[in-house]
């Protein structure tokens, strides 16, 4: 690529991510990225914390912090999807393909507007945390690779949740394919009770599923207890959704081209 298209390239890219954020910013999704993380920690923390905190050594707001991350995280993703969604069902996407634009420029924009908002909802997520009970306890390294691990699951469920909403080409098909997983898995999972307070014919289920892999790596790296044995899974669920997403944009490409 010649310089003059790099630096046209450039600008494409920060003229889309700027009309991006900016969507994020009026649209709401900004103050939704304040308000999702408190409203977990409260519909989960409040009711269960005086059963929780009743098991020896149970600090339940400690215990909550991964799946207070992971609940903010998912609504990152969700936006991600309904934007995708949106500007599919209004064409867009196929614009731009007969634009003299490198058909990397969207997506790329579209990763970016998806990182400002998923940092917006970290750092709500981390104050949250912090509100009912977290203390990071695993030191500067251990919450580096607590931030670390929780930033790759947010780009990889926003790339998934991106192809999903371009896939489906409609924010309510869109809507539909995101909220049945999202609550079943995060509802059976190891984030809100312990694997022991499940009946036991379905705990290899709950043990093994993705988010209950996440909040116990997350849970380890905050514990500064964390091995590559441990994060092993985790970091194959990841792959796992690089794969997917991967599938998912080279699908929605084909079909714009179609």
């Amino acid at each position: 690529m010649t310089p003059q298209l790099t630096v046209r390239a450039l600008q494409q890219w920060w003229a889309l991510s700027g009309r991006g954020v900016s969507k994020v910013l009026r649209g709401g999704e900004a103050v939704f990225a304040l308000v999702s993380p408190v409203l977990v920690s409260l519909c989960f923390y409040l009711p269960l914390r005086s059963i929780m905190d009743m098991a020896p050594g149970m600090n339940y707001g400690q215990f909550l912090m991964p799946i207070v991350f992971l609940q903010s995280i998912n609504f990152a993703a969700s936006s991600a999807a309904m934007r995708a969604a949106f500007d599919g069902a209004q064409g867009i996407n196929t614009r731009f393909r007969v634009l003299p634009m490198s058909p990397l420029v969207p997506m790329l924009a579209r990763t970016a507007t998806n990182g400002v908002l998923l940092l917006m909802s970290l750092v709500c997520a981390t104050l949250a945390s912090l509100a009912i009970g977290w203390r990071p306890g695993g030191g500067f390294w251990g919450t580096l690779g607590l931030f670390a691990f929780a930033g790759l699951i947010g780009v990889l469920f926003a790339w998934v949740a991106d192809g999903i909403g371009l896939v489906a080409g409609s924010p309510e098909a869109t809507s539909q394919a995101l909220s049945l997983p999202t609550l079943i898995l995060g509802m059976m999972s190891t984030g809100l009770v312990p694997l022991s307070e499940f009946p036991e014919w379905i705990q290899p289920f709950v043990r093994n599923q993705p988010i209950s892999q996440f909040a116990d790596s997350m849970r380890a790296l905050d514990a500064g207890t964390a091995t590559w044995h441990l994060l092993t899974p985790s970091l194959w669920w990841c792959t796992g959704l690089a794969v997917t997403a991967l599938v998912l944009l080279a699908v929605s490409t084909r079909r714009t081209r179609g």
